[in-house]
C-alpha cells in the first residue's frame, strides 16, 4: 500500500503542478518575514523554505498545496494561544520544524498540526513538543506521518494523543517517536491504516489505543513503559506483527489489552516484563502464532467469554503465571507451544511432549480469589500442590490443555 501511495503522489505532482513553481524564502531579515506572508504570495505547487529563526505562529491556515520546509529546524511557537498550523488544502508537505506551545485549554482540542478533512499530505521530520494534540487529523485520507519526534511536558489531564486519527483511512504512520502524551497513538473509526516501526514510551495512558477501527496493520513497533500498555477494542481484521510490548507495569497495566477483537492475527510479537502480557475479553477467532512471552507477571489472562482463539508455536518463559482464566470451561485452543514449566518427556523424539500440559496452575486460581496468598510464592507447599493438581486435575480447568507441548524453545 505504501509504495502504491508514493507512486500516486509522484504521478499527481507531475500532472498537476505548474511549470512555473517557485521557492519562497522566509526569514525575519528578508523581504518575506513570516509564513503568513509567504502563503499570500504562494501558488499551488510552490515551496516555502523557512530559514532558522524563532517565529510566532498562531492559527496559521495553510490553504494552498505547498511544501512548507524548515531549514535547521526553525521554531514555530504558538505561545499557548491556539492551534499552530491548520492544514486546509490537500497535497501539503510539512517538514523540518520544531513546533511548540499550543494552547492547553479544555474547550477545544488544540493542536500543533491540525487538519480539516484533507487528503494526500505528508508530515515528516518535525520536532513537536508541549502541544495538547501534536498531530490531529480528523477525516484524513491517504496521508504519511513519519520520522517525527513528539514530546509532551504536561500531566495526563493536559496532554492529548500524540497522533490522533478519527474517521481516517489509508494513513501511513512510520518511524515516529512519541512520549509524554496521554496516548501515544489514538485511532477511532479509522480503517486501512499502517502503523510501522514507531516507538511509544513513557506515555501516561496507552502507547497505542484504538477503537472501532477495522483492517489495520501494526508492525515493528515498540510500546514501552506506558501507563497501561496498548489497548485494542471493538475491531476486527487486525494484524499485529513483530511488535515489542515491554515494561508496562502497574495494577491495571497490560502489554496488550484486547476487548471484542475478532478475526485478527497476532504474530511474532515479544511480550516482556509486563504485569500481564495479554488481557483478553470477549475475543473470538483470533490467531496467536510465534509470540514470545517472557518474564511477565501473567503471560495471558483470558476471560471466559473468549471463544475459538488459537494459540500455537508460542514461547512461554520466565513468567510467574503462564495462563489465568476466570472460567471453568475454556473454549480456546492451545497446541504446540513451548512452556518452560513443562516437565514431561519425548520418548519418540518428535519434538513434542508425550504427555499433555495444563498451563493454568492451581496457585494462579488461588491468587485470583485470595490475592494475599502471593506471600506463599515459590514456597514448597505451593509447588507440591501445583504438581499434584497437574497430575490429577480437579480444580484447574482441564479444557485449557496443550496436547503437543514443544520440548524446545522456538526461535523466530
Amino acid at each position: 500500500m505504501y509504495y502504491k501511495f508514493i507512486i500516486f503522489l509522484w504521478f499527481f505532482a507531475i500532472i498537476t503542478l505548474p511549470l512555473a513553481a517557485k521557492t519562497i524564502i522566509v526569514h525575519p531579515s528578508l523581504r518575506v518575514k513570516n509564513i503568513g506572508q509567504a502563503l499570500q504570495e504562494a501558488n499551488n505547487g510552490d515551496t516555502i523554505l523557512v530559514k532558522l529563526a524563532h517565529y510566532t505562529v498562531v492559527n496559521q491556515a495553510i490553504d494552498k498545496a505547498v511544501a512548507l520546509i524548515g531549514e535547521d529546524y526553525p521554531v514555530l511557537d504558538g505561545q499557548m494561544k491556539g492551534d499552530i498550523l491548520i492544514i486546509r488544502a490537500d497535497h501539503v508537505i510539512i517538514r523540518g520544524f520544531r513546533i511548540c506551545n499550543s494552547n492547553k485549554g479544555t474547550l477545544k482540542n488544540y493542536a500543533g498540526i491540525r487538519s480539516e478533512k484533507i487528503k494526500n499530505i505528508i508530515i515528516e521530520d518535525n520536532r513537536i513538543d508541549n502541544t495538547l494534540f501534536p498531530i490531529y487529523l480528523p477525516k484524513a485520507r491517504h496521508c504519511i506521518i513519519k520520522d517525527n519526534i513528539i514530546t509532551g511536558k504536561s500531566t495526563a489531564m493536559e496532554s492529548g494523543s500524540g497522533i490522533y486519527l478519527w474517521y481516517a483511512s489509508d494513513v501511513y504512520i512510520e518511524h515516529n517517536r512519541i512520549s509524554g502524551q496521554r496516548d501515544g497513538i489514538y485511532f477511532e473509526f479509522s480503517t486501512g491504516c499502517t502503523v510501522s516501526h514507531n516507538i511509544c514510551e513513557n506515555n501516561y495512558r496507552y502507547g497505542l489505543h484504538f477503537m472501532f477501527s477495522d483492517s489495520n496493520l501494526y508492525s515493528g513497533n515498540v510500546f514501552r513503559n506506558n501507563g497501561a500498555g496498548v489497548a485494542v477494542m471493538y475491531s476486527k481484521h487486525i494484524a499485529m506483527l513483530q511488535n515489542r510490548f515491554e515494561h508496562n507495569w502497574g495494577p491495571a497495566a497490560y502489554g496488550l489489552l484486547l476487548k471484542e477483537i475478532n478475526d485478527s492475527r497476532i504474530s511474532g510479537n515479544i511480550f516482556e516484563r509486563n504485569t500481564t502480557g495479554i488481557f483478553m475479553e470477549s475475543c473470538s477467532r483470533n490467531s496467536f502464532y510465534k509470540n514470545n512471552f517472557n518474564m511477565n507477571g501473567w503471560a495471558l489472562n483470558i476471560l471466559a467469554d473468549c471463544t475459538d482463539d488459537r494459540f500455537d508455536h508460542n514461547n512461554f518463559t520466565g513468567n510467574t503465571f503462564d495462563i489465568s482464566t476466570n472460567g471453568s470451561h475454556e473454549q480456546n485452543f492451545f497446541d504446540a507451544n513451548y512452556w518452560d514449566k513443562y516437565s514431561g518427556y519425548d520418548i519418540n523424539k518428535d519434538g513434542n511432549g508425550d504427555i499433555p500440559y495444563y498451563p493454568v496452575s492451581l496457585y494462579s486460581k488461588i491468587i485470583e480469589n485470595i490475592p494475599y496468598a502471593i506471600v506463599l510464592f515459590r514456597s514448597f507447599i505451593i509447588n507440591l500442590m501445583d504438581k499434584a493438581e497437574r497430575s490429577i486435575p480437579s480444580l484447574i480447568p482441564v479444557s485449557v490443555i496443550d496436547h503437543h507441548p514443544l520440548m524446545k524453545y522456538q526461535r523466530s
